[in-house]
């Protein structure tokens, strides 16, 4: 019977794979930056039945290609599924931990991470303004709503709250200030929410312009309406494993204090603990230049820069990621010298220690880290706002680097402004070729 414990402990250290979500997210990114949404839903559909696993972060990326496609319906749909199911997903499983602290976090029902838990709500409100816009105010608040509760959530058990440092995402709060000041009435509601996103965006001139308009009273003159064009600038952020070498040195230390005081030995410390980091490419585009009826009206301004607000969460957080990486190479150590102490004293003690300490490297050098993450999320969400005599106008929608040249071909729409009313247009540049087309929207 002992002999089995040593193989029933290597089968297990087998059963963690090595394949990450990120090694599988490259085609997807390739293909819809490239400008083949065609492509890139494919590869999402196919992964999505080989690993179920995986399916929520997928169908964010799935809802993100039907959203550049023109199909906001669909992409709602899909929104409206991963918010539900991440919102479920906040009551921990006890087993499902257990079962990861054996393997890896790759065992854990994806619940998304702080920053995707708030976006998709924002995505939600974009969404919806892009077909009827009926709900897009409720989205749009629970933008604000989530992030409020995440950082009251996120007190630790050593008394501090690394989510208080969060920055908060104000594009919410500014597509419910174009909502509101839409009824040219509710101007303090519309003043408020454009407050916010001047503290929480101090750098975006839009938002202050805005402001000092609404607080005045007025949306548009009379036979005019307003144009939002939002664009979605910059391929965003991905997490990919890394190794961290202070916390390695830092086991390795542990592991020869332990294996000096205990009565067998340890397996030594060879694989790194592994980790994911969130990682913002380097973008050529930096804003969109934006012209109607073959007239310049400036450039889209960032309200919400995604990349920072991941970077800058996964810092805050990382503290915890690698004491729960700790955390399990202890579980692991112990229960390999469990298994020693259960081990008769017989001659061949020795060579199965040495089995044992075998198998414990390599079930501690099959962890990956969790790089599950929603993939093709842009660096920046942007936008401009333009007043235009009401009805049919042609707007040219051209991507800029950060000297303010052309990044790639200018891409045009017909939009259609209404007397007094708002319309939208949204648009996916996360390189100098759109992704997708220019999706224009009546949202009320």
């Amino acid at each position: 019977m002992s002999r089995r414990v040593p193989f029933a402990l290597f089968v297990l250290c087998l059963s963690a794979g090595c394949s990450t979500h990120a090694t599988r997210l490259v085609e997807v990114r390739t293909a819809y930056f490239d400008g083949d949404v065609a492509g890139a839903r494919a590869k999402i559909e196919t992964s999505l039945k080989k690993h179920p696993r995986e399916a929520d972060v997928l169908k964010l990326d799935q809802a993100t290609v039907f959203l550049s496609d023109d199909k906001p319906r669909e992409a709602e749909k899909l929104l409206r599924e991963v918010r539900d199911r991440f919102d479920h997903l906040e009551q921990k499983s006890l087993a499902e931990g257990a079962l990861a602290m054996l393997t890896d976090d790759q065992a854990l029902a994806y619940a998304g991470e702080d920053y995707e838990k708030v976006l998709v709500r924002a995505f939600l409100a974009l969404s919806n303004l892009m077909s009827d816009g009926q709900d897009a105010e409720a989205f749009a608040l629970q933008v604000g709503e989530k992030q409020r509760q995440i950082v009251e959530s996120g007190k630790a058990p050593d008394g501090k709250n690394p989510k208080e440092s969060y920055k908060l995402v104000p594009v919410g709060a500014y597509l419910h200030a174009a909502l509101r000041e839409q009824t040219h009435v509710n101007y303090d509601d519309a003043a408020r929410s454009l407050e916010q996103v001047c503290q929480w965006a101090p750098d975006c001139r839009q938002a202050r312009q805005d402001l000092e308009r609404v607080r005045g009273g007025h949306h548009s003159a009379r036979g005019n309406g307003v144009l939002y064009v939002f664009t979605l600038v910059g391929r965003g952020p991905y997490k990919e494993e890394r190794a961290e070498i202070p916390t390695q040195a830092a086991l390795l230390i542990a592991d020869r204090i332990l294996s000096m005081t205990a009565k067998h030995s340890l397996p030594p410390t060879v694989a790194p603990v592994k980790v994911p980091r969130v990682v913002v490419p380097a973008n050529e585009v930096q804003s969109v230049r934006v012209a109607v009826d073959g007239r310049g009206w400036g450039q889209t301004e960032t309200v919400t820069d995604v990349g920072r607000l991941a970077t800058e969460q996964a810092d805050a957080l990382m503290p915890y990621v690698i004491a729960r990486a700790v955390a399990r190479r202890v579980v692991k150590k112990g229960t390999v010298y469990t298994v020693k102490e259960a081990l008769p004293s017989q001659a061949g003690g020795a060579v199965m220690e040495i089995g044992l300490d075998i198998a414990g490297v390599v079930w501690e050098a099959t962890e990956a880290a969790d790089t599950r993450c929603w993939g093709l999320l842009p660096e920046k969400i942007q936008v401009l706002r333009v007043e235009l005599p009401a009805g049919e106008h042609q707007l040219a929608l051209e991507p800029v680097g950060v000297h303010g040249g052309a990044q790639g071909p200018a891409q045009t729409a017909t939009v259609r402004v209404e007397d007094g009313r708002n319309a939208y247009v949204l648009a996916g540049f996360p390189t100098g070729r759109l992704a997708g087309k220019v999706v224009c929207g009546q949202g009320r």
